[in-house]
């Protein structure tokens, strides 16, 4: 090396020379290594590897973009004022049929109590998918899955044209509670009002029949 060229010495090499070489000085370091690691990786891998598992939109078979049979459902959930309270609807593609419920807390295991309830009073034959938006109320799907014997899929996020059906069917019902509404004071007669004056409204693409009718014609 050149007599006048000056050596430089990183951070990284100093505190691997101490580490390796000098132990007993490590209590001095300004920075220790940690001594602990997550088991489990970091909260975004873990994120990414329950993302991966989730059956997307077009994975779906064939037939329930057909909108040829009843059975194929859509589901989201509506934000209220207090950001806690939500709807949670379901509305099944072919005869636009709606089942409204509130969520009080919105929390993953709730929403899939609440759906489980209203799934197991529905025929066999007349529940076959459901596909979902992004949302975290979402997040037992598996469980839901398993317990009502059917399939959930998922659209992509910021995808909301995917479940069209399902979207329309909230504008409607933002007729009834527009945006910013309080949901705190919302009871399950409110909630039966609006889903029965939407299932007997008379649609054009049924043409003008009502979901009720064209849900229970099978």
């Amino acid at each position: 090396m050149p007599k006048n060229k000056k050596l430089h010495l990183g951070k990284d090499s100093i505190y691997d020379f101490i580490y390796t070489t000098h132990p007993e000085l490590v209590k001095y370091l300004r920075h220790q290594k940690c001594k602990y690691r997550r088991k489990h990786g970091t909260i975004i891998r873990i994120k990414r590897r329950e993302e991966a598992k989730k059956k997307r939109i077009d994975a779906r078979p064939v037939v329930i973009d057909l909108r040829s049979r009843i059975g194929d459902w859509e589901g989201d959930t509506i934000v209220g004022k207090e950001k806690v309270k939500q709807l949670l609807t379901h509305v099944e593609r072919r005869s636009g049929y709606l089942l409204l419920d509130k969520l009080e807390k919105s929390t993953a295991k709730e929403t899939r109590l609440v759906t489980e309830n209203r799934f197991k009073k529905i025929p066999n034959h007349k529940k076959y998918f459901i596909t979902y938006d992004n949302g975290f109320t979402f997040s037992d799907y598996e469980l839901t899955e398993r317990h009502l014997n059917l399939d959930i899929y998922f659209a992509y996020p910021h995808h909301s044209w995917e479940r069209g059906t399902n979207e329309n069917c909230n504008g409607l019902i933002r007729q009834f509670f527009p945006k910013k509404s309080a949901f705190a004071n919302l009871n399950l007669e409110d909630l039966k009002r609006v889903e029965d004056l939407l299932n007997h409204r008379p649609r054009k693409r049924l043409k003008y029949l009502t979901p009720t009718e064209v849900f229970n014609s099978v």
